[in-house]
């Protein structure tokens, strides 16, 4: 290179820098005014009106008290944005009060579309198709359970498959695959794992009918045979939580909750690898389908096809495959918790009364009927890091593994403000990369047993990357859907010990 060359490079360099920064700047600006137009209902709601942006079809809101608000990412807000824009949006667009920056559409966000003129969006779903939660509840007091801490994480982490591309103890056929894909959970009752109160007190029992195996690939089911029984990785964990605060007696108690002592299990999550290649899969059809049915989308990420298309309901269906497969999955786990207790414990599981209190989803699209404009009609709506909150059942809300988890109890407001809807968790502030780089997982492990809590994974990083301060203050969080009306706190579950993969 001559002097006059490098010269002449550094000099485009400098300009291609100075252009870059020029379009940052513009950028953060615009997201800037975005957040800026948001306008106060009340102390827990917050309206993005569709004259925020020319192209939103719909007015968007936010569920969220002041400190929540401010705190939620400007980038996170934008992708809300994105979502009023889609075709056959129903309004509004709703952003939880545990809302952070996703893929293609914020996590904690519930939207609603038309289902002649709407989508159905894989993008939208997300790829852990139906990472939900089993709440267990127990008769055992703190003491009793506190005292065996130490011997029954450990046998649980042994029992549970966890970490990524775990292994299961099952080793299904083809054939048993479908029936877990089209049965749900009755696969797993009928085999054994679970008795059908677990069914009754399953979101759709336990099984979304209409799945079809046709639908989804090979290489979907080639991944989904040796996972069923696992838990994974990521913010997935098996939880042995204490009844720390009852708010709601009356409500607990139709769940079995009647002593602020008494022992509580959680766990938490999804369908594997199956529902993430079923995902992966439908996002390439779904590209395709953009382009065939001529569909604007503000982010690429948002793909999808027209609800009643081919495309559409083909995604449909081998999305509930994994729904039913993802019920299975922790219904599975569940049963060999049950029996892991029996071994520490010497008693029958049913005598320690270790019942399903509720089973519940995330990451969901569903056909539900809604009123709109004063009239009941049926609608599909998608939970991306939402929950489901109909009135009187129960909405399990999983916090981190250093404070707190709740039970909360859906409304009639949910259904009028949030199509029946409430948080999943407490919802990240930083990524996972950051918080590896930020805490050290043997650092974590020392903090918890420091509190009291025993904890258990495949690796420190995992651990560091589920730190308690990765993640919002979950009051805060819960506080704000309470506060909002759509579901109200029943009670509260501090960690005793937990096993995460």
């Amino acid at each position: 290179m001559t002097k006059y060359s490098a010269i002449l490079s550094l000099v485009i360099s400098h300009q291609t820098l100075a252009v870059c920064l020029c379009i940052f700047k513009s950028r953060e600006s615009k997201l800037d005014i975005m957040k800026e137009k948001i306008q106060k209902i009340n102390d827990f709601e917050w309206l993005l009106p569709k004259s925020a942006r020319k192209e939103m079809k719909v007015d968007a809101k936010i569920i969220a008290n002041q400190k929540i608000l401010n705190s939620i990412e400007k980038d996170a807000i934008h992708q809300l944005s994105n979502v009023a824009c889609l075709p056959g949006i129903i309004e509004p667009v709703v952003g939880m009060s545990d809302m952070h920056f996703g893929y293609g559409l914020p996590m904690g966000a519930v939207m609603a579309f038309d289902p002649e003129k709407g989508i159905i969006s894989s993008g939208c779903t997300g790829f852990d198709i139906n990472c939900g939660v089993n709440s267990i509840r127990t008769n055992l007091t703190y003491d009793e359970v506190k005292s065996k801490l130490k011997e029954l994480i450990p046998t649980l982490f042994n029992a549970i498959p966890c970490g990524v591309g775990a292994k299961g103890k099952l080793r299904l056929t083809n054939e048993q695959l479908d029936q877990v894909m089209i049965n749900g959970v009755n696969w797993a009752i009928e085999n054994g794992y679970g008795i059908k109160k677990d069914a009754e007190h399953t979101e759709e029992n336990g099984c979304m009918k209409g799945a079809d195996p046709s639908t989804v690939s090979d290489m979907a089911k080639k991944r989904g045979l040796p996972q069923l029984g696992t838990l994974g990785a990521g913010n997935h964990f098996l939880e042995i939580q204490k009844v720390s605060e009852i708010y709601d007696k009356e409500f607990a108690k139709k769940l079995g909750i009647a002593d602020s002592d008494q022992v509580l299990i959680m766990l938490h999550c999804g369908s594997r690898g199956f529902g993430h290649q079923v995902a992966s899969d439908y996002l390439k059809i779904h590209e395709q389908a953009v382009k065939k049915y001529n569909i604007w989308l503000p982010d690429n990420q948002l793909v999808g096809a027209p609800a009643n298309s081919k495309e559409g309901q083909d995604y449909y269906s081998a999305m509930k495959c994994a729904v039913n497969y993802a019920f299975t999955n922790r219904l599975v786990m569940t049963q060999w918790i049950r029996e892991v207790f029996e071994k520490i414990f010497s008693k029958d599981w049913e005598s320690m009364d270790m019942h399903t209190i509720y089973a519940i989803a995330h990451n969901i699209t569903k056909k539900e009927e809604h009123k709109i404009d004063g009239k009941k009609k049926e609608i599909y709506v998608t939970r991306k890091g939402a929950t489901r909150a109909f009135p009187d059942i129960p909405a399990l809300i999983a916090g981190t593994m250093g404070t707190a988890s709740y039970i909360c109890k859906g409304t009639e407001t949910a259904m009028e403000k949030t199509f029946g809807s409430t948080v999943h968790g407490a919802g990240r502030i930083m990524s996972r990369h950051g918080a590896i780089n930020k805490f050290r997982g043997d650092k974590i492990k020392q903090e918890l047993a420091d509190r009291g809590i025993v904890a258990q994974s495949t690796h420190p990083k995992v651990l560091a990357e589920e730190a308690p301060l990765a993640y919002k203050n979950v009051m805060d969080v819960v506080d704000s859907v309470h506060g909002a009306g759509v579901s109200l706190k029943v009670c509260k579950m501090t960690p005793m010990g937990v096993c995460k993969g």
